[in-house]
This record gives C-alpha cells, structure tokens and sequence, in this order.
C-alpha cells in the first residue's frame, strides 16, 4: 500500500484538479479511494501510486505547453487505472472507466472526451504537432526514461517484476523490441524542455539496459 504521506499529497491534487468543476467533497473522496485501490492491486510495481504523482509533478513542470491542463492531469490520473501485463486493451478499459467515473462526477462531456482521447494516446506514445496535450501527457508518463541511473535501474526491475509470468529468455527479447522503437523514433520527447534536458538521458538509459538484458 502507498505511504500515508503519499496518499496525503495525491488526495490534494486530486481535490484541486477537480475544485474548478464543483465535485461534490463526498463524492470526491470516494473516487479518489477507487483510484487508490485501483493503483494498490497486487501485481503493480511500477505502475503505481507513485508513478502517477510522478506523471503529476512533470505536468506542473510541463504545463506552460497545454491550454487544458486539467484534461492532462485528469488523464494522468486515469491512464494506467487498468493494468494487465497479460491484456492488450489497457488503455481502452482506462480510458472507459474514466469516462465513467468523470461523467457520475459531473465532469463536462466535452473535458471527459478530451480526456479518454489523451489516455488512448498512452498506447503508441505518438502526439501530431499542435497535440499539446497529448505531448505533456507523453512526456510526463515517459520521464522516467530520463532520470538518474539509480532510479532507472528500480524502474527497469520494476518493469521486469509485474512481467514475471514472462520466461527471461522471451521477455529479453521483447523488452528489447520495445525500447529500440524508442531509439529508431527521431525524438522521444515532443515538449521543447523534455527534448532539451532529457532526450539525452533517455537515449542514454536505454541503450544502457539494452547492454545489460543482452549481457546478462
């Protein structure tokens, strides 16, 4: 379970993100224990509560880029709320429990679509142009790939963890797959500060677990 402290931040996020909307305090504490559970299930290592606070504070960081910054971070609390390492359709299923969550909110429809189209956006991690949102949430969901090699190395395990049930040999390879998509991209980033301060470190940590799933 996430710390008491943690919990303690995210709840005040929460509450401010949804302040402009008039949720009802009630109603607004009993979702956000849902999310909670949701991000607590057993199975979850990296895909947590913690990982969302991080996506939070890189969006704070990022949010000069978006003209709806409360779509952003409504879509970054919702966007890994399903996870499955056995599923293909996370984000569908995130993406519909938010839509259903929001509307029972009271959420605008217009603030709700914005957000299930930002959370589809999780699966290719692709955002056009002048997709502002999009490109904060990408970035922000994608920031670990650029922190110290510490924390790189407990994401990586993290990431090995919650895809236990895969043989090394086969999650070897498919790990690989997945980080060379990231490396053959012309940027990982889109937001010109990520793709400044931390397209190099990404590009950096990644080749270097490469190295090490391949020399064992």
């Amino acid at each position: 379970m996430p710390t008491e402290n943690l919990t303690h931040i995210l709840f005040s996020k929460w509450q401010h993100t949804l302040q402009p909307f008039g949720v009802e305090q009630v109603a607004a504490e009993k979702d956000f224990n849902r999310l909670v559970a949701a991000y607590s299930t057993p199975g979850r290592h990296y895909h947590t509560l913690k990982h969302i606070d991080h996506v939070l504070s890189t969006i704070e960081i990022l949010q000069g880029y978006t003209n709806n910054l409360a779509a952003v971070q409504l879509a970054a609390w919702f966007h890994d709320v399903v996870y499955d390492t056995e599923a293909q359709d996370n984000e569908e299923r995130s993406a519909d429990y938010a839509f259903e969550l929001l509307s029972n909110l009271g959420i605008p429809e217009s603030t709700i679509t914005t957000v299930t189209r930002l959370i589809l956006k999780t699966k290719d991690h692709q955002a056009a142009l002048d997709d502002y949102e999009s490109q904060v949430l990408l970035d922000a969901d994608l920031a670990i790939l650029a922190t110290n090699q510490v924390e790189y190395g407990e994401y990586a395990h993290a990431i090995r963890q919650e895809y236990g049930w895969v043989a090394e040999a086969d999650y070897i390879t498919g790990r690989q797959q997945v980080l060379e998509r990231f490396l053959l991209r012309s940027h990982i980033y889109f937001t010109p500060l990520m793709l400044e301060f931390a397209e190099p470190s990404a590009r950096g940590n990644i080749q270097g677990e490469i190295y090490s799933l391949l020399s064992g």
